[in-house]
């Protein structure tokens, strides 16, 4: 599935129903306010947990201008430290950020960035009064139907909140390189409805308890659409657990220290076959001592499975590996010099 870097509220106007008054005092239901409907009152309790998450949530919610590119952040503690996607920081390493209901632009600085997660952790260079950090969820606790509320700041509008439900979860999605991505491949990723547009990403999915489930990262591509064209309401977050996992290190040890993530070791790109499909992962670099030189794999060597799981292309080895836990042992299945062979491999950590 393609996919590019990341509204209204629907509002129900209640009303009441108030009997005509007549001249002479009339006594049953004249003169009296008629009970709402039982659905104007569900609209109405709706409405207001909108409303409460909006206000709870929104002041948290940033904008962060990294060169020419913009995207938006979540306050993640006291201190001014402040997550976001990796896509979003780039190549910076100084940032300019807003925060909701404020025109002031705060200087900011880079603590740590972690590409194959599509996660960065930045800090404020002053913490101004009343920076309120979000309270973060339990993603594992997310379910399909939820209703959810996505804050950020869409084509450059900051303080945006647009309005869906989760459409499923555990979803594993490749992010593209074009257009400044990062390449990586994520898992346990929380699908929404809710629209992610340009702008969104690096902010907050929210459910009504007011905490945050995801950072809304990927919008889904409609091929059918033409090349970059969002398909409707297909976006994706990345869970809060994953969040706070990465989040934590970096703001404790100023990098990440375990990743969980498993990895071969080694450097490879697509081959195709002679109909021009990709057909395997084809070695450039074995890392000295990795999984893969272990295994007793070498430079030229093309990769066609990983365990049960063929493998076509750069692409669907990160998948098959993202499934997979450093230290696992599996079988990675190759051809050298046109024979097939198969070798046990203890995974590694990316």
């Amino acid at each position: 599935m393609g996919v590019f870097r990341a509204g209204r509220i629907w509002v129900v106007v209640s009303c009441f129903l108030v009997a005509g008054c007549t001249g002479g005092g009339g006594s049953g239901a004249q003169g009296r306010a008629v009970a709402r409907p039982a659905a104007v009152a569900q609209a109405d309790d709706l409405q207001a947990a909108y409303q409460k998450v909006i206000r709870d949530v929104l002041s948290s919610v940033v904008q962060i201008q990294a060169g020419d590119g913009l995207g938006s952040g979540v306050v993640y503690d006291g201190k001014g430290h402040i997550v976001t996607n990796a896509h979003v920081v780039g190549d910076g390493r100084s940032f300019r950020v807003t925060t909701a209901g404020s025109e002031d632009v705060l200087p900011a600085t880079l603590v740590y960035s972690y590409p194959q997660q599509d996660l960065a952790v930045i800090r404020l260079d002053r913490v101004p009064g009343g920076l309120k950090a979000a309270a973060f969820g339990d993603s594992s606790k997310v379910e399909v139907g939820q209703i959810v509320l996505a804050m950020g700041s869409p084509l450059g509008l900051s303080s945006s909140v647009t309005q869906g439900i989760v459409s499923a979860t555990g979803r594993t999605v490749s992010e593209s390189r074009s257009g400044g991505g990062t390449g990586a491949t994520l898992v346990n990723m929380v699908q929404t409805s809710a629209a992610i547009n340009p702008g969104n990403s690096g902010g907050a999915l929210v459910d009504l308890d007011g905490r945050v489930i995801g950072i809304p990262t990927l919008a889904a591509i409609d091929p059918g659409l033409g090349e970059g064209a969002a398909a409707p309401g297909i976006g994706f977050a990345i869970p809060a657990s994953t969040v706070r996992t990465v989040a934590d290190q970096i703001v404790e040890e100023g990098r990440v220290t375990d990743s969980g993530r498993a990895a071969l070791g080694i450097t490879g790109r697509t081959v195709v076959d002679a109909e021009f499909q990709p057909a395997g992962v084809a070695v450039v670099e074995v890392l000295s001592g990795g999984a893969a030189d272990q295994a007793g794999l070498r430079a030229g060597d093309v990769i066609i499975g990983l365990g049960d799981t063929a493998v076509t292309s750069i692409t669907s080895l990160a998948e098959a590996l993202a499934e997979e836990r450093p230290g696992a042992r599996t079988t990675v299945t190759f051809t050298r010099d046109g024979a097939r062979r198969t070798a046990r491999v203890t995974l590694g950590e990316q």
